[in-house]
């Protein structure tokens, strides 16, 4: 797993040139009923009816355990082309960058978590790090030193590093904090343990493996 920290530029494309406009245009108007981005679809409305918020976003993350990048060795994916981030030279209308926080915010808003996606101060985008800052903006941020035991749909934060210019290694969906195990059981989208850039389970996940050897477990992010 790479630190999940977009290294492409992340603003919105500007103005698509050039004849390759028209078939861009297409596929991204049409339904995608054939395209690797309708894979995996999340749980229907019905259900996830009579859920809690927590249940929920666990359900919606588990539901994409399994789904991969499009091409296999690339970030195209589709949770970034939902929030409309990273670079667009992807097939099928997908969006390429690191994706882990594009992954968490899309379960969050799935399951009618509300906040702003975007590169204002106090908006949740595709750098790890700013869950945390989100948290710390809404009261919602528990390091991990405080002894506050994660509930299922919190984001963890791992690899936090704080400073003028804050970044994070990774973070993750929780889908459980058994009581013995150093860290929580989770939900990683980028990850890379059964696969590149794939949806995945992690148990006792006390460490991510991002790359660094600082990628421990910072703390957890409630939604509100």
């Amino acid at each position: 797993m790479r630190p999940c920290e977009p290294s492409q530029t992340r603003r919105r494309a500007g103005l698509i040139l050039g004849a390759s406009a028209v078939v861009i245009i297409l596929v991204a108007t049409l339904p995608r009923v054939l395209g690797h981005a309708d894979s995996y679809p999340p749980p229907s409305e019905a259900a996830l009816a009579g859920l809690s918020l927590s249940q929920r976003i666990v359900a919606i993350a588990k539901s994409q355990v399994g789904y991969s990048t499009e091409p296999s060795g690339s970030y195209c994916n589709k949770f970034s082309a939902h929030w409309d981030a990273g670079t667009a030279d992807c097939p099928s209308g997908e969006r390429a960058e690191q994706w882990c926080a594009d992954f968490a915010a899309w379960a969050w808003q799935q399951a009618g978590v509300r906040f702003g996606y975007g590169y204002d101060p106090g908006q949740i985008n595709g750098a790890a790090v700013s869950f945390y800052e989100w948290g710390v903006a809404n009261g919602e941020w528990h390091p991990a030193t405080s002894g506050y035991v994660a509930v299922p749909g919190d984001v963890a934060v791992y690899g936090l590093i704080l400073g003028a210019d804050p970044s994070a290694a990774h973070v993750a969906i929780v889908t459980d904090d058994a009581p013995g195990q150093r860290g929580p059981d989770v939900v990683n989208g980028d990850g890379d343990r059964t696969g590149f850039s794939v949806v995945e389970t992690g148990t006792g996940q006390v460490r991510a493996d991002a790359g660094r050897d600082d990628s421990v477990l910072a703390g957890y992010v409630s939604p509100p």
